[in-house]
């Protein structure tokens, strides 16, 4: 479904706050900004109200994330129709800035909000493209980071379902913690087994006395 992509709104908005570690970007009406990416338009209705507002909203959003990492199908589900009745928008089809090679608009589809405010606006797209991800892919798709203490928002778009974080960063990191881990434990049985061998050997001379 091509209204797919428009779940990154919501991984955008979900991993401006990393909670295990303390730190919140979106701290300013420029970060709300931000969000929208080349949507310059949108972004301009933004105000410094939007902030407390983008992070309500972006709550929502990693509720319906921990869920599905979670295994909640059905509590995944109801958070985003929740905030699909919230937010809603009206699927539009449109030829704008996309032209074949005969000059005729490329029509697709798109998803017009008619909001009250930016934060509106953008919740509306990020609900709506998640939905259509989760409807396309499984909810199983939408992921958290187990690259603790990370725990950033992701979309697995991986054949064989197999992603587990949120980037190559990360995944090169819980490998390397993984390595050190089994080394560790690799070296603290091989002094276990050498020092139970120790002490049978000092206890066999006393046996034989």
């Amino acid at each position: 479904m091509e209204l797919a992509y428009y779940s990154d709104y919501a991984v955008r908005l979900v991993n401006t706050e990393e909670p295990a570690r303390n730190k919140d970007s979106l701290t300013s009406v420029d970060a709300v900004r931000e969000l929208f990416g080349e949507s310059t338009q949108s972004a301009r209705r933004a105000t410094d109200a939007d902030v407390t507002r983008f992070r309500s909203v972006r709550g929502r959003l990693r509720a319906v994330f921990t869920a599905a990492d979670g295994g909640d199908e059905t509590g995944a589900v109801d958070l985003l129709n929740s905030l699909l009745l919230e937010f809603p928008v009206s699927p539009q089809i449109s030829g704008h800035d996309f032209r074949d090679d005969d000059g005729r608009p490329k029509w697709h589809m798109h998803l017009a909000d008619h909001p009250s405010n930016a934060t509106a606006g953008y919740a509306a797209i990020a609900a709506m493209g998640l939905a259509f991800h989760l409807t396309e892919y499984g909810v199983d798709r939408l992921g958290l980071c187990q690259a603790l203490p990370c725990r950033n928002a992701y979309l697995d778009t991986s054949t064989n379902r197999s992603r587990r974080y949120c980037s190559d960063r990360c995944a090169t990191r819980a490998n390397v913690a993984a390595y050190r881990a089994r080394k560790r434990l690799e070296t603290e049985r091989s002094q276990s087994t050498g020092r139970t061998a120790e002490n049978a050997q000092e206890a066999s001379p006393r046996a034989d006395r």
